[in-house]
């Protein structure tokens, strides 16, 4: 089969021949085609990998470094596995992955910034584990916000048309992803999951916003969403997440190339503590200047992602009027909005 690479007379396991193909070593080692990436990730999904097979499959990935054609056929894998995509009667317009582990970052701001979206009309799906060592400061922000992450595309599609948000907790529809990343606190690293969850689109979203950690990883994302044929545009944020402060000027890549935003001229970092702070700000009774350019900064980086925005000057501008207008806007309310 051309999805499985030769087997040799010492083999005994199927799975074998993939471990073989990416580490035999200098000069005889080499990557797995997408063909061969969607059928071993496949068989680790089934539970058809032994435990052993499957850490030396993740860390052999890493440490031979993220190539498109294997986390596309991951990616193909994880798709067909949890039965994606979740398909809705009107199309979702931004995908939106959350699956930083919170360990490097601060409050969440960019789920002000997608709430602030769905509140303009669009449809924004998030998606991301929910458990994990750095991701209390999200969850406690969706208890404060009446938020509760969907399992179901019934409950997807409800939030959509209630308030233009919904979040897709990882758990629920791909319970067996989330267990395998879940395994970076026994290997003691991330593994190249971490950009499948990324790019798994669950709901074929018009585009989508990608925050990488490391700037090496923007190639990487791109080269993947040409080969998906997905409108994407990817920004190193704050701890990995979806987010720019403003703070600094932006790196932005897209499908037609990069562009580099001029920071919004916001000094100091959000002096809100904790989740009730942060929502304070949201609903209007606490000011916060940087935290609320975070918002600002990261709803232009969206706009100009699904195309709604324009170019820099005019997609802050757009960003900053919504801000403004959040508690006296037409459309649909939002958890925890200003009344």
């Amino acid at each position: 089969m051309d999805d499985l690479p030769p087997r040799v007379a010492t083999d005994t396991h199927d799975f074998a021949p993939f471990i073989r193909t990416l580490g035999r070593g200098p000069g005889r080692s080499r990557s797995l085609t997408r063909a061969e990436a969607r059928r071993a990730f496949g068989m680790v999904l089934r539970g058809e990998a032994a435990r052993e097979q499957v850490g030396a499959l993740l860390m052999l990935l890493r440490y031979r470094g993220e190539v498109a054609d294997e986390i596309v056929g991951m990616i193909d894998a994880a798709r067909a596995h949890a039965g994606l995509p979740w398909i809705f009667a009107r199309k979702v317009d931004l995908d939106w992955p959350s699956y930083a582990d919170g360990r490097t970052r601060g409050l969440p701001w960019y789920l002000l910034a997608a709430l602030l979206l769905g509140r303009s009309g669009l449809r924004v799906v998030m998606h991301g584990p929910l458990g994990g060592p750095g991701r209390a400061n999200l969850i406690d922000t969706f208890a404060l916000l009446g938020i509760t992450p969907v399992t179901t595309p019934g409950e997807a599609e409800t939030e959509l048309e209630t308030c233009g948000f919904a979040f897709m907790a990882l758990e629920a529809f791909s319970p067996e992803l989330a267990a395998l990343l879940a395994l970076r606190g026994v290997l003691g690293l991330r593994s190249p999951l971490n950009t499948v969850g990324r790019l798994l689109d669950p709901c074929d979203a018009a585009a989508s916003i990608d925050g990488v950690f490391h700037p090496a990883y923007i190639e990487l994302h791109q080269a993947a969403a040409v080969l998906l044929s997905r409108r994407i545009a990817v920004l190193k944020g704050g701890g990995g997440e979806a987010e720019w402060s403003g703070a600094k000027s932006l790196l932005l890549t897209t499908g037609a190339g990069e562009q580099v935003w001029p920071a919004l001229g916001v000094v100091g970092k959000p002096e809100s503590p904790a989740p009730a702070d942060m929502v304070a700000v949201w609903r209007g009774e606490r000011t916060d200047p940087a935290g609320e350019a975070a918002v600002v900064g990261t709803v232009a980086v969206a706009l100009h992602a699904v195309g709604r925005g324009g170019d820099f000057v005019a997609c802050v501008g757009q960003a900053r009027a919504l801000w403004l207008d959040r508690a006296s806007s037409p459309g649909n309310r939002q958890p925890g909005a200003p009344p």
